[in-house]
């Protein structure tokens, strides 16, 4: 399963930092990403990381802030997000693909990201 923690309300071009804690995987295996979802909006692709720690991929949207990293001693994937802004407003989830796969079979529950003044 996949638990994400870390969010919360920032002022534009603060910074937060999601965690996605992971358990019940042979994670050598696998890509963790995070998508987005706002208000009125469809589920939105952020970044992902090969379990490895190579390939990692970013929206356009994001990069340059976003840093996507995974710690294989805690089994966590984290999301490092600065210089936010409003538009970075979201619900955010992290879910998890075998690496030979495209699609994502197990998703966290989200967790909300506020971006507001």
């Amino acid at each position: 399963q996949l638990q994400a923690s870390g969010g919360g309300l920032v002022q534009p071009g603060g910074s937060l930092r999601l965690s996605c804690a992971v358990s019940g995987f042979t994670l050598d295996y696998y890509t963790i990403g995070w998508f987005r979802q706002a208000p009125g909006k469809e589920r939105e692709f952020v970044a992902s990381i090969s379990w490895s720690g190579i390939n990692p991929n970013y929206a356009d949207s994001v990069k340059g802030r976003f840093t996507i990293s995974r710690d294989k001693a805690k089994d966590t994937c984290d999301l490092q997000m600065n210089t936010l802004k409003p538009e970075d407003t979201a619900v955010y989830y992290c879910g998890i693909r075998p690496s030979s796969r495209n699609q994502y079979t197990t998703w966290g529950q989200g967790t909300q990201v506020t971006v507001s003044s």
